[in-house]
């Protein structure tokens, strides 16, 4: 694993790897110092040292499956049994290597090459001081000592890069139960804001344009009917955007289900006419991100609304597809149709400001909107999302 991710244990440990094997070297060329054998000795060691070290700064003892990661480990080998030609001494290196070799070598073959060496150091060490008990035992006591430390060592790896996973794990918990509270308590906000409306300002209107038709009905011929007749029309108008506005802040209604369920249920409720026939078409299981799904339904709601209101339409289809990353949303009627230019514009229509919130809402996930339009022959809203996630 990288060394940058490693727990001061970790690092710890392979610093005194790096210690025992330059002091053991040092002693293995002092012990040697006064025999003949003191220049192969050096020349031996050095070479030992000097791969060793490249091997840790090429990062050879973290990459088991690379081949030359094994001819690191083999080329110590040979320079350690080099070592153990000229000195007995040598055979104390085979303490560090043994861990090297559990490092290196994955599964079998760590212990099975620790099992090797071992007998290369008792033999080593007989070649040259004969055989004796602590020239036997000591090297095997070291192996099983090794053996040992290495299985904990894989265990606290192990357990590291499980704390790890969990704490990344937990991070993204964090940070999903963040946004799901951001959505609520923005979700709640529109709710009560909606409600705010509902109750003030639309049931203000609502009122007012009751009396203005009963001063209507009053007086139809009077000197100031044309003036209640335009205060009513207006005051009507009013309310629909009222309610209009309600509708877009009122919670969508996705819980449980998706996009094209509420879109079907919306069709079959709020948006049932006896002279309007509308299909809704998309795939039911299409897995959206809420904030999308949110935005493409208040996209929808706001254009069926001007269907409603103003296309005078027979037929109308809501279709939702997705191809990829990339998912589409097309409100299609066949109704009176008008200039999308003073639409845009804000200008020519009541409609016109729901038209603008809905770019302004595609814009802000990246998307794109288009609309196709003409006096008299229909209206086709088609709404573009890319790079949304699976």
């Amino acid at each position: 694993m990288p060394a940058s991710s490693l727990t001061p244990v970790f690092v710890g440990l392979r610093t005194g790897l790096h210690i025992v094997v330059v002091g053991l070297t040092v002693f293995v060329v002092a012990q040697a110092w006064s025999g003949d054998s003191r220049g192969p000795v050096i020349a031996v060691a050095t070479g030992f040292l000097a791969v060793y070290g490249a091997g840790f700064a090429a990062g050879a003892d973290r990459n088991r499956s690379r081949f030359w990661s094994r001819i690191w480990i083999a080329t110590l080998s040979v320079l350690w049994i080099g070592l153990l030609w000229f000195t007995p001494a040598a055979a104390y290196l085979a303490f560090p290597l043994f861990f090297l070799y559990l490092a290196v070598m994955p599964g079998w073959r760590g212990p099975f090459t620790v099992a090797l060496a071992t007998v290369f150091a008792v033999v080593g060490g007989g070649m040259h001081g004969g055989w004796s008990v602590g020239g036997v035992v000591g090297p095997l006591v070291g192996a099983a000592m090794a053996l040992l430390i290495g299985a904990g060592y894989r265990s606290l790896l192990r357990e590291s890069a499980e704390r790890e996973r969990l704490m990344a794990e937990l991070v993204a918990t964090r940070q999903e139960l963040a946004d799901r509270e951001r959505e609520a308590g923005a979700a709640q906000e529109r709710e009560r804001l909606a409600r705010e409306i509902h109750d003030t300002l639309a049931q203000g209107l609502s009122s007012i344009q009751m009396l203005l038709q009963a001063a209507e009905r009053a007086d139809p011929s009077g000197p100031g009917a044309a003036q209640v007749r335009l205060a009513r029309e207006t005051t009507a108008d009013n309310l629909a955007e009222a309610r209009a506005l309600v509708r877009e802040l009122s919670p969508p209604p996705l819980a449980g289900t998706g996009l094209v369920p509420a879109l079907r249920r919306l069709a079959q409720t709020q948006w049932s006419r006896t002279d309007l026939t509308i299909d809704v078409v998309g795939d039911d299981t299409v897995d959206l991100p809420m904030a999308t799904q949110t935005a493409l339904l208040r996209i929808a709601q706001g254009t069926m609304a001007n269907v409603l209101q103003h296309s005078g339409a027979t037929r109308a289809t809501v279709s939702v597809s997705r191809s990829g990353g990339c998912v589409r949303l097309s409100v299609v009627d066949n109704g009176a149709g008008f200039d999308p230019d003073e639409v845009l514009t804000g200008s020519g229509r009541p409609d016109s400001f729901g038209l603008a919130a809905a770019q302004a809402r595609v814009e802000q996930l990246g998307g794109s909107l288009r609309l196709d339009s003409a006096p008299g022959r229909g209206t086709a809203v088609t709404v573009e999302i890319a790079g949304v996630p699976a």
